[in-house]
């Protein structure tokens, strides 16, 4: 029967989805997390077919604990990825050419969430804490803001802080193992919150409010991939519909929070929560209309590099950024 509605369209000149799909080019998209609010403007632009209008057949890979989206791309396993860019500086300067082609996110959702009742009124009362941070390359913005505050984070300094690698949960502090810890504003701060803890019962530091803020859920592809006309050509169309679908979201949270949950295979998030989620995120995203601002980059460079004894990167990068893709795509 299939064989037959897919001659009959032929016939009539129509192309059948399996005929249409055969016609789109494929791109694969590595997320840094699980499937979540977090990445709703891909999932916007899959399911409503905005990457298809661009002649594209786009598949999303969820990231996780296990998964470090620079080694995913620098394997061949993705076309393009979305990382912070502090990793991704990192990463570079660390010998693979990642390249940021656009910046859906304008603003940082990152921040330390603190008991109150410990006595931290300040950054400065951070010192002699136990926080939770976390690894894989989101230490980066916080050793970063410790070595500004002139705090030392390598356990040698009396006067320095005890860093306890974060699992990616908020267990370290409702079980006091820390005195704060790393949360999202869109996602563990909540998590905080919908375990029975009061909001005047914490402290949280932004990142923005500290001045410390780094930029985060870029889009990074290979360097030597932007050498290829047909490849940015697909990055200028992955990219349009990929904001058109961030734009979509910010306008529609709930429907967006809605299409997330459809794709999240695992059965992990709950309406709830992705709802809220998706309305925090799109305070992040909002103000950007997918290019990089470059002072948002140099500001960015600059809190990296001042990162004391360890920076994170040394030196001014070179090349880590391209406005052509989205100079094309928002045209």
């Amino acid at each position: 029967m299939k064989n037959y509605i897919y001659a009959a369209a032929a016939a009539l000149g129509l192309a059948s989805p399996a005929m249409a799909a055969s016609h789109l080019e494929d791109v694969t998209l590595q997320l840094k997390w699980v499937t979540q609010a977090q990445f709703a403007g891909y999932y916007v632009a899959l399911e409503q077919g905005f990457y298809e209008e661009e002649g594209l057949n786009v598949t999303v890979l969820p990231g996780g604990p296990d998964i470090a989206p620079t080694q995913v791309i620098a394997g061949g396993g993705a076309d393009v990825t979305v990382e912070w860019m502090p990793a991704a500086l990192a990463a570079r300067e660390k010998g693979l050419p990642l390249v940021n082609i656009a910046q859906p996110f304008k603003s940082s959702g990152m921040m330390l969430t603190c008991w109150g009742d410990v006595g931290i009124e300040g950054p400065e009362s951070l010192a002699n804490r136990t926080l939770g941070v976390w690894f894989f390359g989101n230490e980066f913005p916080f050793l970063s803001w410790m070595a500004q505050l002139g705090i030392e984070t390598d356990g040698k300094d009396e006067n320095g802080v005890e860093v306890l690698k974060q699992g990616f949960n908020v267990d370290p502090l409702l079980q006091r193992q820390a005195d704060c810890i790393s949360t999202m504003t869109y996602n563990e701060y909540w998590q905080v919150i919908d375990s029975g803890v009061s909001p005047d019962e914490l402290v949280t530091f932004k990142y923005e409010d500290q001045g410390v803020a780094t930029l985060e859920d870029g889009l990074y592809v290979l360097e030597e991939n932007l050498a290829d006309p047909a490849f940015k050509d697909k990055m200028v169309r992955f990219v349009k519909a990929s904001m058109k679908g961030w734009k979509w979201a910010e306008e529609n949270p709930e429907d967006a929070a809605m299409i997330v949950l459809d794709y999240d295979e695992a059965g992990a998030q709950t309406e709830e929560h992705q709802i809220r989620m998706m309305g925090e995120v799109a305070k992040l995203t909002a103000g950007s209309n997918g290019a990089l601002d470059p002072a948002d980059y140099e500001r960015t460079v600059q809190t990296l590099l001042a990162g004391g004894s360890d920076p994170v990167i040394t030196a001014e990068p070179t090349g880590a950024y391209t406005l052509d893709i989205t100079d094309a795509a928002l045209e």
